[in-house]
């Protein structure tokens, strides 16, 4: 283990954590409001980031597979902890729920302890956004550059000699890559922003709903979320840029430097768009009757398909009270997410492309047992053995992930609906879930311990299990 290495790119995170935390600094000062939460957060990292990076000066810089997993699992632990350190100091939170907020922003799960959010300081909402627009673009710099290195549970798919999401499409240099992709990041939410400002939003809160819907987030400066403002306008705005998050990052820049061919023929986006679109018709079938607004339950219906399939979790209805179907249909988006190399969370598409496809192959050689099996493609390429175990260890270790979950939140006396809910919404990095999780409920009743608990789901799920995990197994710290 190079501890130096680890330590050194640990302290610049905190560096950096601290530096951003001047942003609610300068928004307190402007909107009147108490400086001191921020200013104190951001010299609490920078005192511990400063030390630490400028003590540790490693002459092997390079990142292997077990500093890779050591650096990116503690940087969002305590990317957590610090980012928490705001909610405590403005008197919002105690320190569980502060965590617990932390993790849901930089994880962009959205779940939320806060009770009474159209009271809360405009400063500490602006940074309780900027944690999730944080972790949005840092998960897709983790999935593009950091995720091949580590080959996490079948995303080799993401190395040079496979088609469909990979870096090789922008550059072999990994700080280009992370480069270019905050630049289209930057120019999504900068055009959001537009976008909302001329919908009738005020600048402040289109700003805020920009960061929480590029990176799926969710979180919401209105108690009822998106529901609170009432216009179809806005709504529709957010359904594209929704969408938008939950699409592989390297497309979008591929369509900025107008490559749509490439764009067009992805599998992925194709089997993405046709999952959009088919759970919003069969929302739609459940919920519609004679007489009945046509455009007004379509774009309601696309509306929470798109949020949850994406895991961005804004609501402008109580899908709790919605016909079984509607239910039934939103629970399955809850696991499926959106594409690799997006914001979104989920198992993701590719994954699930790609089991079919195996599924599929598996039952062809079940009927014709003589007959020479043909080998699982993707995007016309064949998907290596490899990337085919990591595939199924993903799928198994996210399964055994949700069981565990929910069996402890259900052995904290919640009902089975609210247990199985949790597990998804927080493993899933989804937001809102069902029974005393709704879309307009929040987590503050869960005790302190299972608040932490669903903080350490929702990292996992961010960071694809398999990176939270391999920390816990003995044979990752012996030499």
């Amino acid at each position: 283990m190079n501890a130096l290495l680890v330590s050194n790119l640990l302290g610049w995170l905190l560096i950096g954590l601290g530096t951003v935390q001047l942003v609610p600094v300068v928004a307190a000062a402007l909107l009147g409001e108490s400086v001191l939460p921020y200013a104190a957060s951001a010299v609490a990292a920078l005192a511990f980031g400063l030390p630490v990076a400028l003590a540790t000066r490693p002459t092997d810089r390079r990142l292997r597979a077990r500093e890779g997993f050591l650096v990116v699992g503690m940087a969002w632990f305590l990317a957590s902890l610090f980012g928490a350190l705001p909610y405590q100091l403005a008197g919002v939170l105690p320190a569980p729920d502060a965590i617990f907020e932390a993790a849901s922003g930089f994880t962009t799960t959205g779940s939320t302890t806060m009770q009474h959010i159209e009271g809360t300081p405009r400063a500490l909402l602006l940074w309780r956004s900027m944690t999730q627009w944080l972790g949005g673009m840092g998960i897709i710099v983790f999935a593009i550059a950091v995720m091949p290195l580590l080959g996490v549970g079948g995303m080799q798919l993401f190395k040079a000699e496979m088609p469909g999401p990979v870096a090789s499409k922008l550059t072999p240099r990994v700080a280009e890559t992370a480069r270019r992709l905050w630049m289209v990041y930057l120019g999504l939410t900068v055009a959001e922003s537009v976008c909302l400002v001329l919908a009738g939003m005020s600048p402040f809160e289109a700003v805020c709903h920009s960061f929480t819907t590029l990176s799926t987030g969710g979180f919401s400066t209105r108690n009822s979320s998106i529901g609170a403002f009432g216009s179809p306008l806005i709504e529709w705005i957010l359904i594209v840029f929704m969408t938008l998050g939950g699409v592989n990052f390297v497309l979008h820049y591929q369509v900025i430097t107008g490559r749509i061919s490439e764009v067009l023929r992805d599998g992925e986006l194709r089997y993405y768009a046709a999952i959009l679109l088919g759970a919003a018709t069969l929302v739609f079938a459940a919920l519609w009757s004679p007489g009945r607004d046509v455009l007004a339950f379509a774009r309601t219906s696309l509306f929470q398909v798109v949020s949850l399939a994406t895991t961005t979790g804004y609501a402008t209805a109580d899908f709790e009270v919605w016909p079984g179907l509607a239910i039934l249909v939103l629970l399955q988006l809850m696991i499926l997410g959106g594409m690799a190399g997006s914001t979104a969370g989920g198992v993701k598409s590719l994954r699930t492309l790609i089991g079919l496809k195996a599924l599929s192959s598996a039952l062809i050689h079940q009927l014709h047992p003589q007959a020479v099996s043909k080998p699982v493609r993707f995007d016309g390429v064949r998907v290596h053995d490899d990337v085919m175990a990591g595939i199924w260890t993903f799928f198994t270790a996210y399964a055994l992930i949700l069981l565990v979950v929910a069996a402890l939140v259900a052995a904290a006396g919640y009902d089975v609906l609210t247990a199985i809910s949790a597990a998804l919404t927080t493993v899933g990095n989804v937001g809102p879930g069902l029974g005393e999780i709704g879309p307009y409920d929040h987590f503050a009743h869960f005790p302190s311990h299972l608040k932490l608990i669903l903080a350490l789901a929702m990292i996992a799920g961010r960071l694809e299990i398999f990176t939270v995990v391999v920390l816990f197994h003995p044979e990752f710290w012996r030499r």
